[in-house]
């Protein structure tokens, strides 16, 4: 019998003069999460089971970017995105482009298990969705007021923005560029403020199975279609019976540097041990300057997180009793 473990997280890359009220907010609800998920595995749940029932949670609760209080596209438009992956059977389900869904993460959960499909998107996953019987949602169930805000200020800085979460009155105090800095870029376009919000969760359970979902808004101002890293296997999200991951931070570089499969690669072809192999791929596979966190389990119920920007919101515990709740570094 092995010993569970597991970590969940609310998006790396914040503001460093995030509000001290809405950091309280978010590590209250990564701890009701975390907790979720600890007695969730105490009553044998499966690693799979655990990582929905708390992904579905972070989804359910406006203050993240995932579910309701998803980030708003250029149109005004919510775009939703998820997956699940199952590490013993490498069996995965993802979904992009969802508008109506009350939990993207539970429709990825049906296309792997009730599809001949592992990806789905747009309207045939829309269509799937209401042929399975999920929850639906009016489209406004999603859009929240604060997000609403942030698409205008977007808008007004004429970038694309990840949140977590800028200040309705400005974007002075967030990070914003000075007249005499240069803008931080990603492919080109100004990034006024670097947070991303996506949230995660990574389980091993007492059998040493691994499981891993990711699901997220995408980013404030987005075009329309944009797919992120997070429903992509081996770049968000990636599970197998050694590991499981989950990454949060700038897509486009987490694609391109196929992050959660690597962690896993060099695990399995060099020998690092669990942090070893995240702290290796945080420095070695983020190309052009990209930012990005991750968490990870490992089958021996080991836990492990990386980041290389400001913080990254992330809970972790392990049956050993190690417990944190964290921001910064």
């Amino acid at each position: 019998m092995g010993k569970w473990a597991i970590a969940l997280h609310g998006g790396a890359g914040l503001d460093p003069h995030l509000p001290l009220h809405r950091q309280e907010e978010a590590k209250n609800l990564l701890a009701h999460c975390l907790n979720l998920g600890i007695s969730a595995l105490r009553s044998n749940l499966s690693a799979l089971d655990v990582v929905e029932l708390v992904v579905r949670e972070l989804e359910t609760d406006p203050l993240f970017n995932s579910g309701r209080g998803a980030v708003l596209t250029e149109k005004g438009t919510v775009e939703m995105e998820a997956s699940i992956m199952d590490g013993p059977k490498r069996r995965f389900g993802a979904v992009s482009g969802l508008s109506t869904v009350k939990n993207p993460v539970s429709l990825a959960r049906l296309v792997m298990d009730k599809s001949p499909h592992s990806y789905l998107a747009f309207s045939g996953a829309e269509e799937f969705a209401q042929q399975q019987g999920v929850e639906m949602m009016e489209k406004e169930y999603f859009i929240t007021q604060d997000n609403v805000g942030m698409l205008k200020q977007a808008k007004e800085a004429k970038a694309i923005l990840f949140d977590y979460r800028i200040p309705t009155t400005g974007l002075d105090s967030c990070g914003a560029e000075a007249e005499n800095e240069n803008p931080m870029m990603m492919n080109g376009v100004p990034l006024s403020v670097y947070a991303a919000e996506t949230v995660g969760c990574v389980v091993v359970d007492i059998e040493g199975r691994c499981a891993a979902a990711t699901s997220t808004g995408g980013l404030i101002n987005k075009m329309v279609g944009r797919i992120g890293d997070s429903p992509i296997i081996g770049s968000g999200t990636y599970a197998c019976k050694l590991c499981a991951i989950s990454c949060t931070g700038e897509g486009e570089s987490i694609l391109r540097g196929t992050l959660a499969r690597d962690v896993a690669a060099v695990m399995e072809y060099k020998g690092l041990k669990l942090q070893e192999a995240v702290d290796f791929v945080i420095k070695e596979r983020l190309d052009d300057g990209g930012k990005a966190g991750l968490i990870a389990v490992s089958n021996l119920g080991e836990v492990a997180f990386g980041f290389n920007t400001n913080g990254m919101f992330r809970a972790t515990a392990t049956q050993d009793g190690f417990m944190e709740i964290a921001v910064w570094e």
